[in-house]
């Protein structure tokens, strides 16, 4: 699936919710599904800076595609990287550079978050498009 095709799932998956209370207990439960990083990544250079909470992400190139993993010590933040993610993995790096986060306010998740969280959202963002720039030199 492309970036756009997975964003587009997940704004239809957020529209079947009718309050916040439903979508922050479903970003729970993505954060259940997250790809898990393993501990030996969950390192200081691994950690997001911005965020509140501790997130670490690590990211691996495989076959010209980035797998990320990811964890995080809050169960909102790692439904947040859940998401992220969802969208990012396993896609070249020029398409993660490239792709627009829109997705991010057709369902609302910038305004329900805190402004702490929404500051780590915005690093969460940052960091992995940071992972695809440093890929993608590699590959050109």
């Amino acid at each position: 699936m492309t970036i756009k095709e997975i964003q587009e799932e997940i704004m239809d998956e957020f529209a079947m919710f009718d309050d916040w209370m439903q979508r922050y207990e479903y970003m729970i439960e993505l954060g259940k599904s997250l790809p898990l990083i393993e501990e030996k990544y969950k390192t200081e250079d691994n950690i997001i800076k911005g965020c509140q909470s501790k997130v670490w992400v690590h990211a691996e190139m495989n076959d010209n595609k980035i797998e990320f993993t990811a964890d995080s010590d809050a169960i909102i933040t790692k439904g947040i990287i859940a998401i992220l993610i969802r969208v990012f993995n396993r896609q070249h790096p020029t398409e993660i550079v490239e792709a627009d986060t829109d997705f991010i306010n057709e369902i609302g998740l910038k305004e329900h978050l805190s402004p702490t969280r929404a500051n780590g959202l915005v690093s969460m963002i940052k960091q992995l498009k940071m992972y695809a720039i440093a890929y993608q030199t590699q590959i050109n």
